[in-house]
């Protein structure tokens, strides 16, 4: 049976706007509201319980196997009720360390803060340095730098001056 264009035409064009939504009687097909709203709440995975562990991308480990799990650097192995995973206690962080590894299963330090930084400088733990003639200023081992200002005493004469690198004024005139 050969089509003609003009049939062919006819076939791709008219009968597909015969058959329209309103045409469907949903009554044909009953379903719950859930089955009618497309959703991916409901895949059904497989079930490797007893059989295998799965981690968080999807690859699934045999029994006895051991792996590490995505958001983890702490081994699990694999058993019939699931994974198994190392939980040690692990050490604090100092809260001076500025540089943390987590490489392993626990996060360690690889770098303690030693020195203090102070107007854009840095200096050695209990480094004591002079900023200003007025002021002297020590690192603690804190990492905190402390500073004093010189307590000038009122000069005695009418018109003291300020000497270049002297903090208080000095009387020159007597």
């Amino acid at each position: 049976m050969a089509l003609h264009i003009h049939e062919a035409w006819i076939l791709l064009f008219v009968i597909p706007a015969l058959v329209t939504p309103a045409a469907i009687n949903h009554e044909d097909y009953p379903a719950d509201e859930g089955d009618q709203t497309s959703s991916n709440d409901n895949l059904i995975f497989d079930d490797y319980r007893g059989k295998g562990c799965v981690d968080d991308s999807g690859f699934v480990y045999k029994l006895g196997e051991r792996f590490f799990p995505g958001h983890s650097n702490c081994p699990c192995v694999c058993t019939e009720d699931g994974p198994v995973c190392d939980q040690p206690e692990c050490p604090k962080i100092h809260p001076k360390c500025t540089k943390v590894e987590h490489n392993g299963c626990c996060p360690e330090c690889k770098e303690v803060k030693n020195f203090c930084e102070y107007h854009g400088k840095t200096y050695k733990i209990l480094e004591e340095f002079k900023p200003s003639p007025c002021e002297w200023c020590r690192c603690e081992p804190s990492n905190e730098v402390h500073c004093v200002v010189a307590d000038c005493a009122v000069p005695e004469c009418v018109n003291p001056v300020y000497e270049p690198e002297q903090c208080c004024p000095v009387c020159k005139n007597g």
